[in-house]
């Protein structure tokens, strides 16, 4: 099997995103490859971490190098479904209505602080990520291609928060915890800012288009033809099936989340440089794609253990293919 010519000009492009981000966002590297697998997956990203680590400047560095348009929502309490989706306003010059896109009518939407908004504005994002259009008055309104939803929430603030349902956690494809940099890169931080860098000035970063919306359809066609032998299947199958028995779970993985596991594995395997999905792929990918897919139980966290370290010990425990 081999991969179409144009795949390699796509990786490439994709690869240089990595160093264009990088002229904004120091040490996120990995984040960045998530996001590039989402885009390759046409899936959704919730990144999760402290304030002050440049979630918001990431996302906006990835759209500009990508050439996408990208919109920012701040999710708050009194934040209305019609707020997200858009809504019809009566026009008296045409004595009709008529409807006004809202910020979801983008490629990247940047959904801060998700958890912040109440669950009927939350759900109002349901049918936009699963179905990627608007419904108003019975009548589907499409969204631009690429679209993905990038949410951001705070691991450690929950006062005033509304926490996600499983039904939209599951709809995510990707769970990406955003780490503090190192010292190292703390200081580059310092240095940047104390050069005149300034986070709402991409231009004057030197952020420039590395990539395209048509290199991200060039990857995603080429991704399609990675191959996936009998026995990966059933390792992802046996993965998620182990979530399930798990004594400290009360909730695992569903097959909704061993068809993600695989999408994520091929875009990792393509990016690779690859045409075949080995079982370190699998590995690569397994807890960005799950940990938001489980529910741990009260006991379990009183404990203080986290589901990435559940997941640790499936890896750990279910038998590796050769």
């Amino acid at each position: 099997m081999t991969l179409p010519a144009g795949s390699d000009d796509a990786r490439a492009a994709l690869h240089r995103l990595r160093a264009e981000v990088a002229k904004a966002v120091v040490g996120q590297d990995a984040i960045v490859t998530g996001m590039v697998i989402a885009l390759l997956c046409r899936g959704h990203v919730l990144l999760e971490g402290v304030p002050g680590v440049a979630k918001t400047l990431l996302v906006r560095t990835i759209a500009a190098a990508l050439d996408l348009d990208a919109k920012r929502l701040q999710f708050t309490p009194d934040l209305m479904p019609g707020d997200v989706t858009g809504s019809p306003v009566y026009d008296p010059r045409s004595a009709v209505f008529e409807f006004r896109t809202g910020p979801v009518f983008t490629n990247l939407l940047l959904a801060d602080e998700i958890n912040r908004t109440p669950p009927k504005t939350q759900s109002a994002l349901l049918e936009v990520m699963e179905e990627r259009q608007v419904s108003v008055d019975g009548m589907p309104r499409p969204l631009p291609e690429p679209f993905i939803v990038a949410a951001t929430q705070n691991p450690i603030e929950y006062e005033g928060t509304y926490p996600l349902p499983e039904a939209q956690l599951d709809r995510f494809l990707l769970k990406l915890s955003v780490p503090l940099p190192s010292r190292d890169e703390e200081i580059g931080v310092l240095r940047a800012h104390h050069a005149g860098f300034d986070p709402r000035d991409l231009k004057a970063a030197g952020v420039q288009r590395v990539a395209s919306a048509a290199d991200l359809a060039a990857g995603r066609a080429s991704m399609q033809r990675v191959g996936v032998a009998e026995q990966v299947m059933a390792y992802i199958v046996d993965l998620c099936r182990a979530t399930r028995t798990s004594p400290s779970l009360e909730l695992g993985a569903s097959p909704r989340g061993g068809t993600a596991l695989l999408v994520t594995a091929k875009a990792w395997a393509w990016l690779a440089g690859r045409d075949y999905v080995t079982p370190d792929d699998i590995k690569a990918v397994a807890r960005a794609t799950l940990r938001h897919r489980v529910r741990l139980r009260p006991e379990a966290e009183l404990e203080g253990v986290t589901a990435d370290a559940v997941l640790d010990s499936v890896l750990a425990t279910v038998p590796t293919p050769r």
